[in-house]
């Protein structure tokens, strides 16, 4: 349970003893766990929409999308900033790239890439019916369970980062995370197997990116991969709605 606190502890905003956070063991443990704090978020904002039924849509998604910033702290909004600054900054050189990613500052570039992405977000949330509110649950879902994905399949670049000891995590606990990911997506039907599909497509095209640029990933395309995940889902199952 130590790697599900730590989870919770770095993903979200959630309170948990502070002393888990000094078990290496538990930290490697905790990308395992990525999935389930994905649906424990998502269940959180199912709830608040639930709460909020009788409030007019504009006033409920922005409730919903402000609940959602800050129960995550701005986390992967932070990473999405940074690493559109440091993309078009970069001007295809790799170390141009990472070193941009470093700089606390948001440029002009981060700052429209995070307006873009709230008003997508936001808009779906609008356009989202009720029948659908599943879509909080999946989008904060496939969103941690591709972080949990991106370090099977990728090289983590940043000797020393955030994510240095989560590459020691047990393959076979991740794998099982993110396949109980997937499934839980078929248990919504066509709009559930959409999401997924999505996901996966968004997973593969910044995948490769991030090879093509930097060789592997960083703790801030980490973060814009989450949240351009749950944006594509938002969006993709509102237009289906």
């Amino acid at each position: 349970m130590c790697g599900l606190l730590v989870a919770i502890g770095f993903l979200t905003r959630l309170p948990v003893p502070s002393s888990v956070f000094g078990d290496e063991r538990a930290q490697a443990k905790s990308l395992a766990w990525y999935p389930a704090v994905g649906l424990l978020i998502g269940g959180l904002l199912w709830v608040l929409n639930w709460l909020l039924h009788s409030v007019p849509p504009l006033l409920s998604a922005a409730l919903i999308l402000a609940a959602w910033v800050t129960l995550t702290g701005a986390l992967h909004l932070d990473g999405l900033a940074d690493s559109a600054d440091a993309w078009v900054g970069g001007l295809g050189d790799r170390e141009r790239t990472l070193t941009i990613m470093k700089d606390p500052r948001s440029g002009p570039i981060g700052v429209v890439a995070l307006i873009l992405l709230l008003l997508l977000k936001f808009t779906a949330l609008v356009s989202l019916s009720s029948s659908h509110s599943y879509a909080l649950l999946l989008a904060p879902v496939l969103a941690r369970a591709s972080l949990t994905a991106l370090f099977l399949v990728m090289p983590y670049v940043r000797s020393g980062g955030l994510g240095a000891k989560l590459v020691e995590a047990s393959r076979s606990a991740c794998g099982i995370a993110i396949l109980l990911s997937a499934l839980l997506c078929f248990v919504f039907g066509m709009h559930g197997v959409l999401a997924l599909a999505c996901a996966v497509l968004v997973f593969w095209l910044w995948r490769r990116a991030c090879m093509h640029r930097l060789g592997g990933f960083t703790g801030d395309t980490a973060g814009a991969l989450a949240e351009m995940i749950e944006m594509v889902v938002l969006v993709v199952l509102a237009a289906s709605a």
